[in-house]
């Protein structure tokens, strides 16, 4: 009998923001790496986001080259010294959502699989932390325990789809018996690939994609989690245009 698993986006479907940022604000706190390049460089960016006048996804993308750029060079040790410090301090900062349906796959014998565009280093420790069968993240390329800046990304929905193929074979996964779990368009194909997807605090881009896909719209779940209150919503839900 082929097994049914659950794929799980991190950043902004378990944790509740991004695992690379959070590394990032630990590599400039140990003094790592200079705060003056965060600083000078993220400040707009983080503006238009936060004025809710920018894509959610070229936000993270933007800071994602900052992040590559400031880690070339840095010792493997000093990256992992932050990323356990990030696990240690932050782990549970997770939805509760998601947290309960961890367990809930786990404890039905499903292959729970988190895949993520955080660095690889980052998503090994959370799939430990949450005992999962196995995991997928950005593969960050160290020559001499230096990080040489190439990176495998995992952040795109092409990686991701390329990435549930492998495990598809690996598991011996029956993809309509599976679930998938995430928040923005790199996790579309992910969510099309599965009898059940649930779409959690989704961007706009990706619920008006939802809505637009003759079958997602029909079999996708909307989750939202706000406080300590969970709402599951319809598809059609009203989408806020900027120009209204």
């Amino acid at each position: 009998m082929k097994n049914a698993a659950a794929f799980f986006d991190i950043d902004g479907t378990i944790y509740r923001d991004s695992l690379m940022i959070e590394h990032f604000k630990k590599l400039i706190k140990y003094e790592v790496i200079d705060e003056k390049a965060w600083v000078d460089n993220t400040r707009d960016i983080f503006n238009i986001w936060d004025k809710r006048q920018g894509n959610y996804d070229d936000y993270l993308l933007n800071l994602c080259d900052l992040y590559v750029e400031s880690l070339i060079g840095l010792d493997k040790s000093a990256i992992d010294f932050a990323a356990n410090q990030v696990i240690k301090l932050k782990a549970e900062r997770v939805y509760t959502y998601t947290r309960s349906r961890i367990k809930w796959h786990l404890k039905n014998g499903h292959k729970v699989i988190f895949i993520s565009g955080s660095p690889d280093f980052l998503v090994k420790k959370m799939a430990e932390k949450y005992n999962v069968t196995d995991y997928r993240g950005s593969e960050y390329v160290f020559e001499n325990d230096k990080f040489t800046g190439k990176v495998i990304p995992m952040w795109d929905s092409e990686s991701k789809n390329k990435a549930i193929d492998d495990l598809i074979e690996k598991y011996d996964v029956d993809l309509e018996k599976s679930y998938a779990y995430g928040d923005t368009n790199g996790d579309i194909n992910m969510l099309r690939r599965v009898g059940n997807p649930i779409a959690i605090n989704p961007t706009k881009e990706l619920l008006l994609h939802i809505n637009q896909d003759e079958i997602l719209s029909k079999t996708t779940k909307i989750i939202v989690e706000r406080k300590d209150i969970i709402y599951s919503l319809d598809t059609s839900v009203n989408l806020y245009q900027n120009d209204l």
